[in-house]
């Protein structure tokens, strides 16, 4: 009985690693493709760049729909889906 509860706390601490892991890892990828505006069209699946300026670019994903990527707060985003929600009006 003794030995099921260990084998039950060291799976509970395992799993609990791993989520950690796996959160850092997606906070990570995400903090990464909104650095640099070449990550961002890259992370949105652009394959063809319309227009670019020093705070937005307009590309083209395979799918044919132009994007607008912006820059804020010195992160690059989807244009309409900023961090700050209603509060950027």
């Amino acid at each position: 009985m003794k030995n099921n509860k260990r084998n039950l706390i060291a799976l509970v601490i395992f799993l609990v690693i791993l989520f950690i892991a796996f959160a850092s890892y997606q906070v990570w990828f995400l903090d990464k493709a909104h650095s640099t505006f070449e990550n961002y069209y890259s992370f949105r699946g652009c394959v063809k760049l319309v227009d670019k300026t020093s705070d937005f670019g307009l590309c083209q994903t395979a799918s044919g729909q132009t994007i607008k990527i912006v820059k804020f707060n010195n992160k690059w985003y989807l244009d309409g889906d900023l961090p700050c929600g209603f509060l950027c009006f």
